[in-house]
């Protein structure tokens, strides 16, 4: 059987990605919308990229309206300034929510519909070049053609995905993750790492994107604990940045499973961040999957956690969870109850995200089969004493 593999067209990794990358940024337009973090703009990073714009004649306007995870609303609004703007092409430039909404907003661009036309579509028509450049080393947006947005009305997160959505350029440069907080550097890296797991244990995954999520897995348990520790390390900032763009490349083309089709509907009802809500879920889920993987999750095992020839595949994978439960504890992920999340308020909610997971299609990826009862199990097993 043929395997499709996808990639950005051209990406840039290492210190100085930015700069290297300057020609093929401005053969893409006349006027960018710049799609940041505010962040971004206060460590001076968006002037270094307007000044390189200007440089090549290339005008741009910012949108840094994106707070928290993008939503419908917000997508509208960067709209708006886009089309008043008579921009025609776009940039994201920051965390993963700007990137996501840089996407979405180019969806627009291109349509006469609202984004929530397009849950449960495949995104076909063409939208303007785009640019990624994370700030953070997680959510592999830059190298991927999904984008995830909150659709408000219905209260749900909704996985928008086509092959125009892939960035035209990605530009991995470590030098803007360096300001990163703690939170955020845990709850990216440990997104990432979930791309990663994910992908290698998918009923999709095969040999081209097994070698990105082996990598991906690798680095992460290796320069997460450190870029945890110190975020001035410069070299464990590099490492997860690679990281993160290997785990986004891995799942592009083998997909997730059931952790991120269990997360979403809790971030869309609790609004908890993506990349922490994946890692409140992400023990339990492998232990409750593992048996249908026992040989994929004991290469793991082999790879991460001690695991040696005389571990049989199901201790080696049990060793590998294992190590994920310990790099949770190591990075202090909370659980549910220690988030501030209410038991009954989230008990009663169970059925709706179940039946929300499942309609994602996300679990049915996973190798062993997976029913609305299994994850109504696993979403009471996060209770447990």
């Amino acid at each position: 059987m043929a395997h499709r593999f996808k990639t950005p067209q051209t990406t840039y990794i290492g210190k100085n990605a930015l700069l290297s990358a300057e020609r093929d940024i401005c053969r893409l337009g006349s006027k960018a919308l710049i799609v940041i973090g505010k962040s971004m703009i206060k460590q001076g990073y968006a002037d270094m990229l307007v000044t390189m714009l200007g440089k090549n004649s290339i005008d741009s306007v910012n949108f840094s309206e994106i707070t928290g995870e993008p939503t419908d609303k917000m997508i509208e609004q960067g709209l708006t300034l886009y089309q008043n703007e008579n921009c025609d092409f776009i940039i994201g430039f920051g965390g993963g929510s700007p990137l996501d909404a840089a996407k979405a907003i180019g969806i627009l661009a291109g349509s006469s519909h609202k984004i929530s036309h397009y849950n449960g579509k495949e995104i076909t028509h063409a939208i303007p070049p785009l640019v990624a450049i994370p700030s953070t080393a997680g959510t592999g947006s830059e190298a991927t053609p999904f984008t995830i947005i909150t659709d408000t009305k219905n209260e749900i997160k909704m996985l928008l995905k086509g092959d125009p959505l892939m960035p035209d350029v990605a530009i991995i440069d470590p030098l803007f993750s360096m300001q990163m907080p703690r939170k955020v550097t845990v709850a990216t890296g440990l997104d990432a790492l979930t791309h990663a797991i994910e992908a290698f244990t998918s009923r999709k995954a095969f040999s081209e994107s097994d070698l990105f999520a082996l990598s991906a897995i690798e680095r992460i348990f290796v320069n997460l604990p450190a870029a945890v520790k110190d975020g001035r390390d410069e070299n464990a900032r590099e490492q997860m940045a690679i990281a993160a763009y290997e785990a986004g490349v891995s799942f592009c083309n083998s997909s997730v499973t059931i952790v991120h089709g269990m997360s979403r509907p809790i971030g869309a009802l609790f609004h908890i961040p993506h990349g922490l809500s994946n890692a409140m879920l992400l023990a339990e889920c492998l232990s409750y999957i593992a048996d249908g993987a026992y040989d994929r999750f004991a290469v793991l095992g082999r790879k991460v956690a001690n695991a040696d020839a005389a571990d049989d595949d199901k201790t080696a994978s049990g060793k590998f969870i294992s190590a994920v439960s310990d790099l949770c504890k190591t990075c202090g992920v909370p659980s549910l109850g220690e988030y501030g999340i209410d038991k009954q308020k989230f008990l009663a909610a169970a059925d709706k995200m179940a039946s929300d997971a499942i309609a994602s299609g996300s679990p049915a990826n996973t190798r062993k089969p997976i029913t609305k009862e299994d994850i109504l199990q696993i979403y009471n097993n996060l209770w447990k004493e």
